[in-house]
């Protein structure tokens, strides 16, 4: 890959990026704060150690892109292919923020943490999510399927739909409310 820009320890604040190709840059330490970088072409880049704060990445495009340590608080990251990144040293945890009809497929994010985020209609097909923690998500619609779970933490999260037979759920931890979450293929009534 060509790097033809780097940046190191910049701040980026209130920046419109909207409709845009940033390709071929490496970020390093760098802050995006309210930025509008939605469908943008962001392929082909490097994050490491990186925030996103305020932002709005929906439907942007990082294929072939490394993300390594990269934080997204409150940002709008609707329809976003993570399947699409590099796998090296990939590592990215969420807060607040809006990822729905994201694609996780194939990662692998060991340890990954969600904090109240909207997960709707997101798809884990074939993700590592070992010791992944989903703090009070909304997972309504989301595609679990040959993921590995194992010791993942839905505890405080809602509206899932995890079939144990298609999934590795050993450790896992699930409220006694979303057990129903487990059990919904099996047509019964729990009273």
């Amino acid at each position: 890959m060509i790097v033809d820009i780097i940046n190191i320890q910049k701040i980026y604040n209130s920046e419109i990026f909207e409709n845009q190709t940033l390709t071929n840059k490496e970020f390093e330490d760098c802050t995006f704060r309210d930025c509008n970088f939605s469908n943008t072409d962001f392929s082909n880049n490097t994050f490491a150690d990186c925030e996103f704060i305020d932002c709005n990445l929906s439907n942007i495009n990082i294929s072939n892109s490394f993300l390594k340590n990269v934080t997204f608080m409150n940002c709008k990251m609707i329809g976003i292919d993570f399947s699409t990144t590099e796998e090296f040293l990939f590592e990215v945890n969420f807060a607040e923020s809006n990822l729905d009809y994201t694609i996780f497929d194939r990662k692998k994010m060991p340890k990954t943490k969600f904090q109240n985020c909207s997960l709707k209609d997101t798809s884990y097909i074939g993700t590592n999510l070992t010791n992944a923690i989903f703090e009070n998500c909304n997972l309504d619609k989301a595609v679990f399927d040959n993921t590995i779970l194992i010791g993942a933490d839905f505890s405080t999260s809602h509206h899932f739909t995890i079939d144990p037979e298609k999934n590795a759920i050993r450790k896992a931890k699930f409220s006694n409310i979303g057990i129903f979450g487990l059990l919904e293929k099996y047509d019964i009534k729990i009273l």
